[in-house]
């Protein structure tokens, strides 16, 4: 196939591959997701988070054992060199590729690509104690670090392959190398607004025909003693005494923060017409994707306005109109703050509409994973249009009059317009957009 098609191509999306805190793969996750079971809980594998009673979201059947043999067979051999999130990102594009039924053997290796998000990631301190303990003189109770010893003292200590254990860009370089694909191989690194910059580029990858098939999906977690040591000092955390399940509650009045968490979801797109070919399963139709990143001259993020504008950009490279949309899965953080200025932001774009279009909060069940947290999203509202439902959010009890939108909650919503705007914004300002027809 020419390069140079015209770029009115369809892009669908045939294959899910899933590892979260509901279950590892598409039907247990569904299974938790459709009858309102929350992943979250206090956390078993990691140890030394800063996390408030150590509550999170974690894929607890993800253990060292598990990947190896069911998961990561494939790289078994190069296991030593993945830290968890990138092992997290290739089980879940490994299953996304068989959940798909692609034929690796059968398809054109120049024409197979990949693009994939991640967190920046971090060294545990324990990685760096070593090499950190010969900059430091014997015996100085101040630990005061001599930096210029750094170079030929501290980094010698260092594991020689330490590096690539933590590069956000090596999930990409990863499966990539375990299909053997040969087309564009990007990898994007924007927090919690990866997911949807990632599907967008991959769709436009194909749209102007530089790939028939991309293998699209984002990993990320913030439950490493680092990163939720950040998230400690950065975020607004949950923290109640009811039982740990009930803590994330995106939109109700009685929010206390979010809830920390981790996972990985990957999805097979296609060039339709390549799709029907091969009679694959198809889960949705790209529609459109926009982006936006607003901020004060300080730095001081605009949330309200950046979520806007990603909105309208999705909607117009859809052609659509907000009367067009089914259904919304916010961002929904659970945070005080945020969670207004998204509710702001939906009825800035959809107006009278706002207070009537369902919308869905899905980090409710599985926490905010970061990088990993929009692409899990998404999965459940393709999920669930496919049973013709939108997924409940947990835990909302009381409305806020400051989020004055038609949560779903209680039991999953009867809908028949399958078209799902989904939305993600950082902390910093960063927001994209992505919208899917259901299928």
């Amino acid at each position: 196939m020419s390069s140079n098609q015209p770029s009115n191509k369809q892009v669908v999306i045939t294959g899910i591959g899933i590892a979260s805190p509901l279950g590892i793969g598409v039907e247990p996750f569904w299974e938790h997701l459709s009858a309102g079971r929350s992943g979250i809980g206090p956390a078993e594998l990691l140890e030394g988070t800063a996390l408030p009673g150590n509550v999170a979201g974690e894929v607890t059947e993800f253990t060292k054992t598990t990947a190896r043999k069911q998961y990561l067979k494939a790289q078994r051999k190069s296991i030593k060199v993945m830290c968890r999130e990138i092992q997290l990102g290739i089980a879940s594009a490994t299953l996304a590729v068989e959940n798909s039924a692609l034929d690796l053997d059968a398809i054109d290796h120049d024409r197979l690509g990949i693009e994939f998000g991640a967190n920046l990631m971090f060294s545990p301190p324990d990685v760096l104690q070593d090499a950190a303990w010969k900059c430091v003189d014997e015996g100085d109770t101040e630990f005061n670090f001599h930096f210029d010893r750094w170079g030929t003292l501290g980094l010698p200590a260092m594991e020689p392959l330490w590096l690539l254990r933590y590069l956000p860009n090596m999930p990409g370089c990863h499966i990539g190398i375990s299909v053997d694909a040969h087309g564009p191989n990007n990898s994007i690194t924007m927090d919690d607004a990866s997911a949807n910059l990632v599907l967008g580029e991959a769709y436009r990858i194909i749209q102007r025909g530089s790939a028939d098939q991309m293998i699209a999906g984002t990993t990320g977690t913030r439950l490493h003693s680092v990163k939720s040591t950040h998230a400690k000092f950065w975020d607004e955390l949950a923290e109640t005494p009811e039982p740990p399940d009930t803590w994330c509650r995106p939109f109700d009045r009685d929010r206390t923060g979010q809830v920390a968490g981790e996972g990985a979801c990957s999805f097979i797109l296609e060039d339709s017409q390549v799709a029907a070919d091969r009679n694959a399963t198809v889960y949705g139709t790209i529609l459109g994707a926009g982006a936006s990143c607003v901020a004060d001259r300080d730095g001081t993020p605009r949330i309200r306005e950046a979520l806007a504008a990603a909105m309208k950009a999705a909607l117009r490279d859809a052609d659509l109109q907000p009367a067009d949309i089914g259904h919304i899965n916010a961002h929904g953080e659970a945070s005080r703050k945020c969670d207004v200025q998204e509710a702001e932001a939906i009825r800035d774009v959809f107006g009278e509409l706002a207070p009537t279009i369902p919308v869905t909060a899905l980090k409710s069940y599985f926490g905010n994973a970061g990088s990993g947290c929009g692409t899990l999203e998404l999965a459940g509202s393709l999920l669930g249009l496919q049973h013709g439902v939108v997924p409940a959010t947990l835990n909302y009890a009381t409305p806020d009059p400051d989020c004055p939108l038609n949560i779903v909650h209680g039991e999953p919503l009867a809908i028949e317009n399958k078209v799902v705007l989904t939305v993600n914004v950082t902390r910093m300002g960063q927001a994209s957009a992505l919208i899917v027809r259901g299928a």
